[in-house]
């Protein structure tokens, strides 16, 4: 039989294989410690996937390398039997990559788990960690007899075992049980003491930093909210809404460090000597090699490879220091209220300059290119604790094919270039297109109608193989556009949460009265002669289960109607609740469709709704065109037409209804009222969502959610639960 691998390329990878291994577990190592920290800045999945393939091929690539080498080491020790194909010095050297291998295992510190679900897997990790040190030790007893590389092998495998134990250590500390227990008994500790102290005019870091001790509790699900804990602090509402943001920043990116990075191993004694330990022993084993081992007999290239792998854990420590020594948590660790003590007085003095580089993170804003009528965030990405983004999904842009749009935009250099080319030689480009001739050809050869014949045999070809379902949640999700968050929609949210807060004596009639699944609240609140509360509960009372996603898009899709038909205004204060109420609105079906768990809502019936929705526009406009602005015809024709429609359960004919009574509506008070429906039906969401799923986004950029969430807890407008 044709051995269907051909000899030379067999010869190539029994030579190259280990050497090949090796380099690219170095390569994943160096992209996990320099891109993991970036996933909490952006959603961008192209980045979070590459994270995601290297961490999954960072273990499996080491436990490939040591088991080539285990099987290299068995060969060298068979004798002349079976001669191995490479000198005895060069395979010494291979063997002492064994030990390489397990720092690697030890993963960066930058990410030791990827999800949440990865911190339960330690007793596997524990089981993989005795199964590999039993093969480096099996590879180092091989090569022991005349191994001048005895040295520098062992100080690098007690270099390999301190990682791995680390890595272990932490998957264990952040797993739930084990969280929940070190939690309890801090949050124990500081009930007796009462030894929280929250100064108001202090920086938005320090109060983060105190706010973050109580804030465990909540999410481990021991208390409901800050008030569970005996601390001395100001009312929440007396921050600003700028130091307000700083301070949930703070607190979300500790969530992060505790749960997703060895931060909770490398701040304690412990783990500041086994790093010490580590580091030095790395040191003392390159000096070993370099000045005492004899390299005659080494291919030379293996030597290049060994002083990489050397360069590159001293490189890859060097950087995890330097991302420890500038974290949160450093500063939350060496932030000591006892200034009377020498040591205590020696923390706050390292606390307080690390804080002028740690404040480069804060929140920075700027004004827009076009007309700057909105401060934006705009904190630089490399310093950014969350996205500082809004992403947004609209229902008539998603049914018309039409391409998301952005209400605010802070372009770049590169953006502002592009468009100076744009000007420059825009006109000269359509000149060129219409004198050639290029123009009247796509005219003469119809081609418009040819893009549309095929339009419409893909979606008889995707209704035959019924891969409709699939193809729509294709189209929501490349539908989404990312809105930077505006520093007037934060104080919106901001002085809303605190105006509910103070209203209410009782914090009970204060949830009460912000978290509603249907608008209710802001309804009783605003609609004077009750004609849109008595429409809303005639309208609820035809659904079996009426809930947040029904809630969600019939209020979304009313949302578009007015938005799309209506006039822009003119008052600042009214113009303000319209963009709310658009990028608000957009939010919630954003969550509702991709990420459901965070609203505590079922995926298949949210698209199951949206999509019906879909069908049912698609029904009312068959035959017609949609032609020349789609959106604001088909909101229009909705708007005019479709009440017609008497269909029960209908979302869609809901919908224009209640756009319809809205309508009626002043304008100023129209958008008051949609405006603050959207922060109740935010509120009722993050309300209802577990801690976990909050806790879960902040690997992906953060949500907006996440921080409303923080609000109603700050402000203590979440249901108490038993301590």
């Amino acid at each position: 039989m044709v051995n269907p691998i051909p000899e030379s390329v067999r010869k190539i990878w029994d030579e190259w294989n280990i050497r090949g291994v090796i380099l690219f577990s170095l390569s994943l190592q160096t992209i996990l410690i320099l891109f993991a920290p970036l996933r909490k800045s952006t959603g961008n999945k192209l980045l979070i996937s590459v994270i995601w393939s290297a961490y999954l091929l960072a273990d499996w690539v080491a436990y490939f390398g040591v088991g080539l080498i285990t099987q290299r080491a068995g060969d060298i020790s068979d004798g002349p039997d079976h001669p191995s194909k490479q000198p005895a010095e060069s395979n010494e050297l291979l063997a002492f990559w064994a030990p390489f291998l397990l720092l690697h295992l030890g993963s960066p510190d930058t990410i030791t788990a990827f999800a949440l679900e990865d911190n339960e897997l330690w007793p596997r990790y524990l089981f993989g960690f005795v199964f590999q040190v039993v093969a480096a030790v099996y590879i180092f007893l091989l090569t022991i007899p005349g191994n001048k590389l005895l040295i520098p092998t062992i100080l690098i495998f007690i270099a390999g075992i301190i990682k791995y134990f680390e890595r272990i250590l932490a998957l264990y500390l952040a797993s739930v049980d084990e969280f929940r227990d070190s939690t309890l008994r801090e949050l124990v500790k500081h009930y007796q003491k009462c030894d929280i102290v929250i100064k108001k005019d202090t920086d938005y870091l320090e109060v983060g930093c105190q706010y973050f001790k109580i804030f465990k509790g909540i999410l481990v699900d021991l208390m409901s909210n800050f008030k569970r804990v005996n601390f001395v602090g100001p009312f929440f509402g007396d921050f600003s809404p700028e130091d307000a943001l700083g301070i949930i920043e703070v607190e979300l990116n500790l969530v992060y460090e505790v749960l997703y990075t060895k931060i909770q191993v490398t701040h304690s004694v412990l783990g500041i000597t086994l790093r010490l330990i580590c580091f030095g022993s790395v040191l003392a084993a390159l000096s070993v090699f370099y000045f005492q081992v004899e390299k005659h007999g080494f291919i030379e290239f293996d030597v290049c490879v060994t002083y990489t792998l050397f360069l590159g854990a001293i490189a890859l420590d060097i950087i995890a220091f330097s991302v420890l020594i500038f974290s949160d948590w450093t500063f939350c660790a060496l932030r000591n209220d006892d200034n009377e003590s020498r040591l205590g007085n020696f923390k706050n003095r390292i606390a307080a300059i690390l804080q002028w580089f740690i404040i480069i993170k804060g929140s920075r804003w700027q004004h827009t290119h076009e007309g700057g009528e909105y401060e934006v965030l705009a904190t630089p990405f490399l310093f950014r604790r969350w996205s500082g983004s809004v992403s947004g999904l609209s229902w008539i842009r998603l049914w018309v094919k039409a391409p998301p749009s952005r209400a605010q935009k802070v372009e770049s250099s590169v953006h502002l270039a592009c468009d100076k080319v744009n000007h420059h030689f825009g006109f000269a480009i359509n000149g060129f297109i219409h004198n050639c001739g290029i123009y009247q050809i796509y005219q003469l050869l119809h081609i418009y109608k040819i893009i549309a014949l095929l339009d419409f045999m893909i979606e008889k070809l995707v209704a035959l193989f019924g891969l409709g379902d699939t193809m729509f949640q294709i189209r929501v999700k490349t539908s989404t556009s990312l809105e930077p968050l505006t520093k007037e929609l934060w104080q919106f949210l901001f002085h809303e949460m605190k105006r509910k807060a103070q209203n209410a004596n009782d914090p009970e009639v204060a949830i009460k009265r912000i978290c509603s699944p249907t608008g209710d609240c802001t309804l009783q609140e605003l609609d004077t002669n009750g004609d849109l509360t008595a429409f809303m509960k005639k309208m609820t009372a035809t659904y079996r289960d009426f809930s947040i996603i029904e809630s969600v898009i019939i209020w979304h899709v009313a949302t578009e109607l007015l938005y799309y038909t209506a006039e822009k205004v003119s008052n600042e204060k009214t113009c303000n609740a319209r963009e709310f109420s658009k990028i608000l609105s957009d939010y919630m079906l954003y969550l509702l469709q991709l990420k459901p768990t965070v609203l505590n809502s079922t995926a298949s019936a949210s698209k199951f709704r949206l999509r019906d929705t879909c069908i049912e526009a698609s029904r009312f406009f068959e035959g017609k065109k949609l032609k020349p602005n789609p959106v604001k015809f088909a909101c229009e024709k909705i708007m005019l037409e479709f009440n017609a429609w008497e269909l029960m359960c209908s979302v869609l004919n809901d919908a224009t209804k209640l756009a319809n009574q809205l309508q009626k509506l002043e304008k100023d008070m129209k958008w008051e009222l949609v405006s603050k429906v959207w922060v109740e039906l935010l509120s009722y969401g993050a309300s209802h969502g577990r801690p976990t799923a909050h806790a879960q986004q902040a690997t992906n950029g953060g949500e907006l959610i996440s921080f409303v969430w923080l609000l109603l807890l700050h402000f203590d407008l979440v249901e108490s639960k038993p301590f």
